[in-house]
């Protein structure tokens, strides 16, 4: 039998139904969307949660012309009331604004118009539809007078813009009597850019414009839903707008419609096969918190099971790093100060802290504060909650939550982060870097240990305790070997084959003849034992062998111990 494909990428959800896609059946999202209604409902979730399927899925349910075939056996088939009374019965208007991302305000505002434009083009028929007068007509015209090279500015103007979304709904009403949906996925994106360009408060006032009048006294508008990263109330976009819900990740309501729960990732495991996986797709991939439930990460699941099916034996590896810069990480970690690297360390050793979180962030803002840079990691999915304290705060305010990194994945991204970050600070003071590297190449051990043992004590330590101690050692060799590579002139080598062994790092200074061995351990003893432990393999394997066929007439061999932020160097 021939095996569903994976939806890597896929968010069109006719396509996912009809080209035999394996489809998790978020349909109890459009249930719970009209049972428990709301006139304008924002969801905010972290980026690859399934967010921009799901509106697709909700445009072919409510949208005039909906071939109902495409939810047949999915759940929201089963609930044959709301589907006469809402299936297909409605005109639809559905954006992304995840394109409008520009390194300049013209370009970026020419996006937007783009997508507004494109959306009004899905409708050709009302340039001529009786039901508008020719004053309307007009309208539409100008809505759909747009450059879609994005070689030109202001094609259309800031007003047509602004009330594009409420013009298009009103036609559509107009047209077929009826009101309509309005679909707005990444409603938060511009702003990121924005604000990472310098044209923040342009862009600002355009979408104040243009979701204010989409949203607010509309008389068009039926339904609307809304998707974003963040919650930007204060950034009066939203002002005045009472028939706002928002549905944050601390938010019960429809907790599970955003990310895969546990008994959808054992039914897609068992599906492919890969029921013995269960433990590791669990471990780097699980651990998110929405609402009372418990989650994986959508993107990570489907692509890990895709790398399986080539090779059964494949080990996860980070799938989500490749779909976000990590900017935050690496603004977080030069903001943070001696007692909040304490708490980096906990919560990368697999610890909780307990913090303030403010879901009301302005993007202008984002960067102010270390305490908005808490919030920020939580509400994009670096971290989870795992537990809330108990207070009387109402809506709106903050809340204290405890935190934690929420698997294996996320973890792994924290700590490559960590090391570019001590690198980037050890690039900063030159004379010490130049020192360490000559300590090493003139065999100075007592001045390596002094200099390596400042560096530890200015950075972040990882000591997972769960981890195996080759994970533990990979730490500080990474930290080592990107420390010495400030010598562009030596051949430095991680690794490598070298006598009858693997070596950690290898160095061969040419000019000098000069050959340098280091072995690194984890001391889960004594340093000195772990030196020891160090030089003796060194020995043991010959790992000079292959400096001496390089030439190399002088050879230094070190062992190095490291324990949290403490090391020992001892030379053969």
């Amino acid at each position: 039998m021939m095996m569903k494909k994976l939806p890597i990428g896929i968010e069109n959800f006719e396509k996912l139904r009809r080209e035999d896609f394996y489809y998790v059946d978020k349909t109890g999202l459009i249930k719970e969307l009209l049972e428990n209604w709301g006139e304008v409902n924002l969801f905010t979730r972290p980026r690859r949660f399934g967010k921009s399927l799901n509106m697709n899925m909700l445009q072919y349910f409510f949208e005039y012309g909906c071939d109902g075939s495409l939810f047949d056996g999915l759940g929201i088939a089963g609930e044959k009331k709301l589907c006469e009374e809402y299936m297909g019965k409605f005109p639809v208007v559905s954006i992304t604004l995840k394109d409008v991302a520009s390194n300049q305000y013209e370009t970026a505002r020419d996006l937007l118009c783009a997508v507004i434009g494109c959306e009004a083009m899905r409708f050709p028929f009302l340039k001529d539809s009786p039901r508008l007068s020719d004053e309307e007509k007009e309208q539409y015209a100008q809505l759909v007078n747009v450059d879609l090279s994005g070689r030109h500015s202001f094609i259309m103007t800031n007003g047509v813009m602004e009330s594009g979304l409420r013009t298009l709904c009103f036609l559509l009403q107009k047209h077929y009597g009826q009101k309509v949906v309005l679909l707005i996925d990444e409603y938060d994106v511009p702003l990121d850019k924005a604000q990472q360009f310098g044209y923040y408060d342009e862009m600002v006032s355009h979408l104040r414009g243009l979701l204010g009048r989409a949203l607010k006294s509309n008389n068009s508008l039926q339904l609307a839903v809304l998707t974003g990263c963040l919650r930007v109330t204060k950034e009066s976009i939203f002002t005045g707008l009472n028939n706002l819900r928002v549905l944050s990740i601390t938010n019960a309501r429809f907790d599970e419609h955003f990310g895969f729960s546990d008994e959808e990732v054992r039914r897609l495991l068992e599906y492919y096969g890969l029921e013995d996986r269960y433990g590791a797709v669990k471990e780097w991939y699980d651990g998110y918190r929405f609402g009372d439930a418990d989650v994986y990460c959508p993107w990570d699941v489907i692509n890990y099971v895709d790398y399986m099916r080539a090779n059964p034996k494949a080990a996860p590896k980070a799938f989500w790093i490749n779909t976000s810069g990590n900017d935050v990480i690496r603004t977080f970690l030069r903001m943070a100060k001696g007692g909040v690297r304490r708490e980096i360390e906990e919560l990368a050793n697999g610890k909780t802290v307990t913090k303030k979180i403010n879901e009301e962030l302005t993007y202008r803002n984002l960067y102010g504060s270390i305490d908005n840079l808490w919030s920020l990691l939580f509400t994009t999915g670096y971290l989870t909650q795992r537990g809330k304290q108990e207070g009387d705060e109402i809506e709106g305010e903050k809340g204290i939550y405890d935190l934690a990194i929420p698997n294996r994945e996320i973890r792994e991204i924290f700590i490559r982060q960590v090391m570019e970050w001590i690198q980037e600070e050890a690039r900063k003071d030159t004379p010490r870097l130049d020192a360490l590297c000559d300590a090493v190449a003139r065999g100075d051990a007592k001045a390596v240990e002094e200099l390596l043992n400042a560096y530890l004590r200015k950075t972040i330590s990882i000591r997972d305790t769960s981890a195996r101690k080759p994970k533990k050692e990979n730490f500080y060799h990474g930290i080592l070997l990107g420390l010495l590579s400030h010598r562009e002139d030596w051949y430095i080598r991680s690794n490598v084959e070298s006598g009858d062994g693997y070596s950690d790092i290898l160095i061969e200074i040419e000019e000098d003849e000069i050959g340098i061995i280091i072995e690194v351990k984890y001391a889960e003893g004594s340093l000195e034992a772990a030196c020891e432990e160090a030089l003796g393999q060194i020995g043991r394997l010959d790992y000079e062998a292959g400096l001496r066929e390089d030439g190399m007439e002088t050879i230094f061999k070190y062992g190095i111990a490291c324990k949290r932020k403490n090391c020992m160097v001892r030379l053969a």
